[in-house]
């Protein structure tokens, strides 16, 4: 009897790739600085104003510019050398956070008060701009590194890096705010974590200067940007964007579902203080690892997709998924126990999991060659509503208190998106495994995937 070979796991198949490896790690340090900031700048607008909707302008600064440069982001991640317009919006996160800590110790070192509340919208603001522009590169040079081959693997290990610094970003910046406390009394709480945010900054740069990618021959960046306040071909290519994932129902359900997700479910996350302080009586720490095990349930729900090699209907993932997350917000808007809450919180990560990781995949699998790129633009456009989300929850918060309405948005993202699964069967259909594509990546030919177009 032949005997059966043992089935190889298909994790870390992409981790094999030494630029992806480099890529990576730059991407997680990015990523947990980022939450890091958010948690941090979150509890403190919120010690020293008291007020939810002060609170979300945190996260409206943050995610705000999305609304504005989504789009151009996908135009310059197909004209510019990806790497470089990464490491430029890495360096103006440096400078901004710079600039934050050296208010921060002045403040320490000369007994002064220059550190005002609204110097966190402006530090968040900068990483929003840096977001916005460049999204759409951080998914689409997984392409110039791997090819085609393994792109689910590889965008699922990036969600895993993302949702590791969903738990490990709150949980040092609260634990850090804790520390900074009981060291410095006269502080605001954020020196230590600010030490430790410059050092994940640097280190990330270090990674993406060593990352290589084929030699890019485009424009130059100012004459990129000359071209799209001047250029009218520019603004056609982004109107020509919107229309194409118009034209793709499989498309315009990833983005519709993308709106209401960020409209609706992920703005709770900038009102976790608030719930931590008025409803769960905690402190930082705790506040912290509460966002810590929303980002444990979705780090463990995307290792779980980048084990799945011949993962096919990445529509159905992305939609129950998002059903999943929005069920979790509903019961967490109801609890006032701790321990019940971090439960929720795991789970509520496990549904957002399947939303985070198949949100670009589709797009990469579904999307033409020539407009992958914009359509993650129009992806990062959607994303931008999660701002104005946040604004219209911060201020429902104030009038109704934070619990009723996180239950309200979770009643309403439950029939939007339940609503779009419904009339777009494609998105529920077969679309292309991992190892379908690298065969056709092998033999030249071009994978099915599930269009779905009018």
């Amino acid at each position: 009897m032949q005997r059966r070979m043992p089935r190889r796991i298909h994790t870390f198949d992409a981790f094999l790739n030494p630029n992806y490896r480099l890529l990576w790690v730059s991407n997680f340090f990015a990523y947990i600085s980022r939450w890091m900031q958010m948690t941090m700048l979150g509890w403190f607008v919120f010690e020293e104003t008291g007020s939810a909707f002060l609170v979300t302008l945190v996260g409206f600064s943050g995610m705000g510019p999305l609304v504005a440069l989504g789009v151009f982001g996908g135009v310059l991640a197909e004209r510019l050398d990806k790497r470089k317009l990464l490491l430029g919006t890495l360096f103006a996160n440096l400078l901004a956070a710079v600039g934050m800590a050296a208010l921060i110790f002045s403040d320490l070192i000369f007994s002064t008060s220059n550190v005002q509340y609204w110097h966190a919208y402006l530090v968040m603001l900068v990483g929003g701009i840096g977001w916005g522009l460049d999204m759409p590169s951080r998914r689409t040079i997984v392409l110039d590194v791997l090819g085609r081959a393994r792109v689910n693997n590889a965008i699922a290990l990036d969600s895993v890096g993302m949702h590791s610094s969903r738990m490990l970003g709150p949980l040092i910046g609260g634990g850090l705010i804790t520390i900074s406390q009981l060291l410095f009394s006269e502080g605001y709480g954020l020196e230590a974590g600010y030490a430790m945010t410059l050092i994940f900054f640097i280190a990330s740069a270090i990674m993406m200067l060593n990352v290589k990618t084929p030699t890019h021959e485009g424009t130059t960046a100012l004459q990129t940007v000359k071209d799209i306040f001047s250029n009218t071909v520019v603004f056609k290519e982004l109107v020509e964007g919107v229309r194409y994932v118009c034209s793709e129902a499989t498309l315009l359900a990833v983005v519709l579902i993308t709106v209401f997700m960020n409209l609706l479910l992920f703005p709770y996350q900038q009102l976790i203080p608030v719930m931590a302080s008025e409803v769960l009586h905690v402190g930082p720490t705790l506040m912290g690892l509460l966002l810590a095990f929303e980002g444990l349930g979705a780090l463990t729900g995307s290792i779980a997709i980048a084990s799945a090699s011949n993962l096919t209907h990445h529509g159905r993932v992305y939609l129950f998924g998002s059903m999943a997350g929005l069920t979790m917000l509903l019961a967490f808007s109801f609890s006032q126990w701790y321990g019940v809450s971090l439960a929720l919180m795991l789970m509520l990560g496990l549904g957002t999991a399947g939303f985070g990781a198949m949100q670009a995949t589709i797009i990469l699998l579904v999307a033409r060659d020539d407009m992958r790129g914009r359509g993650l633009g129009v992806i990062t456009l959607a994303i931008g509503a999660g701002p104005i989300g946040g604004l219209i929850l911060g201020r429902m918060a104030d009038a109704i208190g934070a619990p009723m309405a996180m239950t309200i948005n979770a009643v309403l993202g439950l029939i939007t998106v339940g609503l779009v699964g419904l009339m777009v069967p494609s998105l529920r259909g077969r679309m292309t495994s991992d190892s379908e594509a690298e065969s056709a990546e092998a033999s030249g030919a071009q994978p099915a995937t599930a269009g779905g177009g009018n």
